[in-house]
């Protein structure tokens, strides 16, 4: 999915003895974090403003959001609901979602990043030497050819941007073939066209590398070292209840979805893919952030496992071709005219979009990350008032640092 509103480019023994002091010192963390919670309130009021009025105005039903900075994520909080209904159960910051194309960064790029620094794979590496098929049928001529790992990561490898594949693919193998068969519509590096397809193309290639899934791979490399518990894959049934709907859908699987990626070609691919599917929550997405914040500086007890190393997180943060593009290697950059991130992001930031009204950014040279996850797509996907929220949201949050 690609809507202005939701994720295009920003640019072009002793238990008697114990239960006192115990309860005591329970109490005693309990009253400290309500006291904390209310100082951060009060200290960024106006970013909280700026999301009740949201919520007022029907941008979005509820929403969950948190700040990391000074090696720690120290805003995370909830307001609002999973609908516009009075008994609907209330988010807290604790809430999962289905963050959409946040998958592409969070999942994919993460993935993409690791298997470089470990030498498992070269970007500059032909897609169709990895998938064949992607070649199949082609003119020994056609540009496809000289499609890379790399023209996919930064959305320039002219593939087409939006293409729903599931209106004719029922299965996920039926959707790959069509995927694999997409013409062209650009030179590679020619053209910036953001392009599911190509993310999806790059999620199997990569799967093709780790020869095992994406999302079992993601899980012990990444989600499991940075204690990303609430981090993954389709959610079991048992789960969905606890996970706000994206929408009421009445024309493709014509019932609520909830707990179910909303992404219809990532539905047809059974939940997993490169460019959605993944479901998350403010802790886990900032301790995401911190993990690339840290990505050249030695671990330590306040701060997440290192993963990713200072060279590749530099190499992969750098706007890419052609000229005037937003897009670096998976990740988006700011825009200097109007960006989602607002006007106080430093131009050495990255961040992603996702439809349902997710949005992560990163500020490498503050040494700072936003979160903010909505569900703004209930219960249809027209409303567009998301592109104002983020921007004085975001505003508000760095104004009040």
């Amino acid at each position: 999915m690609v809507c202005a509103a939701g994720e295009k480019c920003e640019g072009h023994g002793g238990r008697a003895v114990a239960a006192i002091p115990c309860q005591k010192a329970m109490v005693q963390q309990s009253q400290s974090s309500a006291a904390g919670h209310g100082q951060a309130k009060s200290r960024f009021a106006s970013a909280y403003r700026v999301l009740e009025e949201a919520i007022a105005a029907r941008a979005f039903p509820g929403c969950a959001f948190g700040v990391y900075a000074g090696g720690e994520g120290f805003l995370k909080d909830g307001l609002g609901r999973f609908t516009y209904e009075a008994e609907s159960p209330a988010v807290t910051a604790e809430t999962r979602f289905d963050v959409a194309s946040l998958t592409k960064v969070v999942g994919t790029t993460a993935a993409a990043m690791l298997l470089v620094q470990r030498g498992q794979i070269d970007l500059e590496t032909p897609l169709g030497e990895i998938l064949p098929e992607f070649l199949a049928g082609r003119a020994p001529g056609d540009q496809a050819r000289f499609v890379t790992l790399s023209h996919l990561l930064a959305h320039n490898s002219g593939l087409p941007g939006d293409v729903e594949l599931f209106r004719t693919a029922a299965t996920p193998e039926a959707l790959m073939r069509a995927c694999l068969a997409l013409p062209l519509e650009a030179e590679p590096g020619e053209r910036a066209e953001y392009s599911d397809p190509g993310f999806i193309l790059l999620g199997k290639a990569l799967e093709a590398r780790m020869n095992q899934p994406l999302d079992s791979w993601l899980k012990r490399e990444v989600f499991g070292p940075l204690k990303m518990d609430s981090t993954g894959y389709c959610p079991a049934p048992s789960e969905r209840s606890s996970i706000p709907p994206t929408e009421l859908d009445t024309w493709f699987r014509h019932r609520l979805i909830q707990g179910e990626v909303q992404d219809e070609n990532a539905s047809v691919l059974g939940g997993v893919a490169g460019h959605a599917g993944l479901f998350s929550n403010i802790a886990d997405l900032l301790r995401f952030a911190g993990a690339v914040l840290s990505a050249n500086v030695a671990n330590s007890s306040n701060e997440p496992q290192c993963v990713f190393d200072a060279a590749e997180m530099n190499r992969f943060s750098e706007r890419q071709p052609p000229p005037g593009s937003s897009r670096a290697l998976g990740w988006d950059t700011p825009s200097p005219n109007f960006s989602s991130a607002g006007k106080h992001f430093s131009s050495h930031s990255v961040g992603h979009l996702g439809f349902s009204g997710c949005s992560l950014w990163i500020d490498l040279d503050a040494a700072l990350a936003v979160v903010l996850l909505t569900n703004r797509t209930w219960p249809d996907r027209k409303n567009q008032l998301i592109r104002e929220v983020r921007p004085a949201f975001h505003d508000a949050i760095r104004e009040a640092m």
